[in-house]
Formats: C-alpha cells, sequence, structure tokens
C-alpha cells in the first residue's frame, strides 16, 4: 500500500523532531504562524538525493568546459512543424505549435551561475518529436484550484489523516494531517544536511501553505501549492485536461530556443534583469530577495517566453505525468533516431531509492539557487514521491489539439 504522505519526503522530517508535539516558539514569532513538528518515520528512510528537496549531488566538470567553448554542438536547430490550421486557443491557454527539438542538459559544473550539480540524469541530449498541444500559461492559481475543490468536494493528500496501518510504529498523538514546508535557520549553515531547511507541519495544506496559522487570502493569481501529483491528476482530468509529457513540457519551457540553459536564452540575468523568481543571497537563512520575491510570487510576475508562458522557470516546482527513471534517457535514446512523443518508463525507479513510485519535476522553484540547486535550467530534471506535498510544488496542465 502507497503511503497517503509521501515516504520520501515525509521520512526527511523525522529527524528534525522529537516524537512529540510541541510548538516551536521561537520559530513561530519569528515566522508568525503555527509550527507543530511531528515525527512520522525512521532516519533510515532518508534519501540520498532528491531534486525536489534542493539538496546537492555529486557532479563533475567533464563536459561544463566544452559547453562554455561551444559544447552546445549537441543541440541541433528545433524544427517546428506546420500550424494544424486556424488555432483557437482556450482561456487562459496557449497553442504550442509541435515539432522537433535536441531535448536534454549538459553539465553546468563550472559555469558562470552553473551550480554544482552534474544533472547526469539530463543525458544525453536526444532528438525528439512532440505533436501540437495546448498549455496552461501560468501555474495553476489558488482561484482555480479552489473552483476544483468547491465543484467536487476534493480533499488532498495532505489534508488526509494518515493511518495506524500505515504507520504501525508511529503513536497515535502523531499521526496528524500535515505537509513540507521551507523552514529557514536563524543563520548560516552547511549545506550537507538538508534537515536544517525543512519541517513537516501540522496543518500545512493548499488553504495553509505554511502551517494553520497561515492562509492564501488576497492571493488568488498565487500558484497553488501543498498538491501532490495526485492532486494535480484530479485536477487536470475535472477541466478537461491533463498534466504534460516530460517532453511536452521541455519542449514549451524553451520556447522554440535550441540548446540554450534557460527558457529566455544563455545569460540569467540579460541586462542586468532577473528573468525568474528564485533564491538570492546565502542559502538557506537568507533570501534577500534580489528579483523581488522572497518567497512564492504571483503568476506572471516575470516576462513569459517565446511561446507566451510564464514561471517555466522558478517559482513552483510542476508535476509532469512521466515516471521518473535517472536512466531513462540513456536506455531510451536511439543515437540519431527521432523518438515521436515520449510517454516515459513505464514504471519509475530511483537509484537512491528503489521502491519508492516517483513522477519527473520540472522548472525549479523559489528556492532554487546556484549555491545549491540549479534546477531552474531548461533542460535539468527533478523528481518527487507522487504523493508528496510541499509549500514549493505545483502544476500547471495541457490538453490536446485534436480534443477540441
Amino acid at each position: 500500500m502507497q503511503f497517503k504522505f509521501n515516504l520520501v519526503y515525509l521520512s526527511l522530517l523525522t529527524v528534525l523532531f522529537s516524537c512529540e508535539n510541541k510548538k516551536d516558539k521561537k520559530t513561530t514569532e519569528q515566522k508568525n504562524r503555527h509550527v507543530e513538528s511531528v515525527s512520522l518515520l525512521k532516519v533510515k528512510t532518508f534519501p540520498a538525493n532528491g531534486a525536489a528537496m534542493c539538496r546537492p549531488a555529486g557532479f563533475t566538470r567533464s563536459d561544463s568546459i566544452l559547453f562554455m567553448q561551444g559544447g552546445g554542438k549537441e543541440f541541433k536547430e528545433t524544427i517546428a512543424d506546420k500550424p494544424v490550421g486556424e488555432i483557437n486557443e482556450p482561456k487562459g491557454m496557449k497553442y504550442i505549435n509541435g515539432g522537433e527539438f535536441s531535448m536534454g542538459g549538459v553539465n553546468s559544473v563550472g559555469m558562470d551561475g552553473g551550480g554544482h550539480e552534474g544533472m547526469n540524469d539530463a543525458r544525453p541530449v536526444h532528438r525528439v518529436h512532440v505533436d501540437a498541444f495546448y498549455m496552461d500559461a501560468t501555474e495553476v492559481t489558488n482561484k482555480e484550484f479552489a473552483a476544483f475543490v468547491k465543484a467536487t468536494g476534493y480533499v488532498t493528500v495532505a489534508e488526509q489523516k494518515p493511518s495506524k496501518e500505515e504507520f504501525p510504529d508511529v503513536a497515535p498523538e502523531n499521526l496528524v494531517a500535515g505537509s513540507l514546508v521551507f523552514t529557514p535557520p536563524e543563520k548560516s549553515v552547511p549545506l550537507d544536511n538538508y534537515i536544517q531547511w525543512w519541517a513537516y507541519l501540522k496543518g500545512a495544506d493548499w488553504k495553509h501553505p505554511e502551517g494553520v496559522k497561515s492562509n492564501i487570502i488576497g492571493k488568488d493569481n498565487y500558484p497553488v501549492v501543498q498538491v501532490c501529483w495526485e492532486d494535480a491528476a484530479a485536477y487536470a482530468k475535472w477541466a478537461g485536461k491533463r498534466l504534460p509529457a516530460e517532453a511536452e513540457w521541455e519542449f514549451a519551457a524553451r520556447g522554440g530556443l535550441s540548446g540554450n540553459l534557460y527558457s529566455w536564452g544563455n545569460t540569467l540575468k540579460p541586462e542586468g534583469k532577473w528573468m525568474a523568481n528564485i533564491f538570492e543571497g546565502n542559502f538557506p537563512n537568507k533570501n534577500t530577495a534580489a528579483d523581488g520575491h522572497a518567497g512564492i510570487a504571483p503568476v506572471k510576475s516575470f516576462p513569459a517566453n517565446g511561446y507566451g508562458l510564464y514561471d517555466m522557470a522558478g517559482n513552483v516546482w510542476e508535476w509532469c505525468n512521466d515516471w521518473y527513471r535517472a536512466d531513462f534517457y540513456e536506455t531510451s535514446s536511439t543515437g540519431h533516431q527521432i523518438t515521436k512523443n515520449p510517454a516515459g518508463p513505464s514504471e519509475g525507479f530511483d537509484p537512491d531509492e528503489p521502491g519508492i513510485k516517483k513522477k519527473v519535476q520540472r522548472g525549479g522553484s523559489f528556492l532554487c539557487t546556484e549555491q545549491y540547486c540549479t534546477r531552474y535550467m531548461v533542460g535539468t530534471r527533478g523528481k518527487g514521491d507522487y504523493r508528496s506535498a510541499a509549500n514549493h510544488t505545483g502544476f500547471r496542465c495541457v490538453k490536446n489539439v485534436k480534443s477540441l
């Protein structure tokens, strides 16, 4: 049986706290929110490497220097299909003309702003063709998700109390509904222990993204967060849409450009202008909010890419439909042949955590930083247990052209 909560990421909350429900008075006063940390799992289940938790992986410099010297030769021109005819975009969506493109990413270690991750799961770069589709111009907002909940009575995974059957070794008083929240330490800390900035908070859910005393009042146009893959898929079905395939997501994020590091080009800050909501300052304790936002930003706060899509980098992670396999590109790419409409592997496998079912996440979040996690780079990949939720994870939907 799959745990109602993320067996992977709920595990990280375990060592943060004792097995007693306690208020962290100091943190509560500082953050102006209720903090009740609950221990559910044992340390031994901690993930060794997970992009969605914004922690580093091993790296090499092997192809970084090559790319800076023109090694982007792995990427070939994007070839757009002919338009399918008259385009009638559904409200809030953009038409993404299909085409052939080079999918994947480079090892950015050693580049200016490249960070410390080798991104090995994003190679080799390979040719892919996707058919035309429509994509939400923005991440699904609180207002849109609230309409879904009102119409259906849907209860998200984070709102459900875990059962004794799921966690037989946990004291009943610790089996409480809640989810993961980024909780920065007061001072600078070594970046080798990510549990210093993540907490499992009682009552954290999409209506209370940072715990029971937080809310989304006045934030209708902010991305909905604290939604797991199951929640996102349920919304998409209700809306007559679906979650994007990973290949569709990357094709759309590239905006018609080929081989660039970002969805807008090859420079993180063109002419000194911030193009995405990411973490600036000293991670994880001090976000200077140089881009104008210390946390999640309203949708459309930054320029759209070439396809008219907003926040394809930073702000919140976005769920894709594909199962995650670290070796999927390596095992599925076929030399110079073109893969058409890849749907991902039939099942997931993460060598860091065999047996945990993970889905692909894309785009990075407001917590990504060159100091620690640079997965706002367009070809990079994230991953997360499909029943996991956190306050930096959301989604957007797509729709088949032929279905209209």
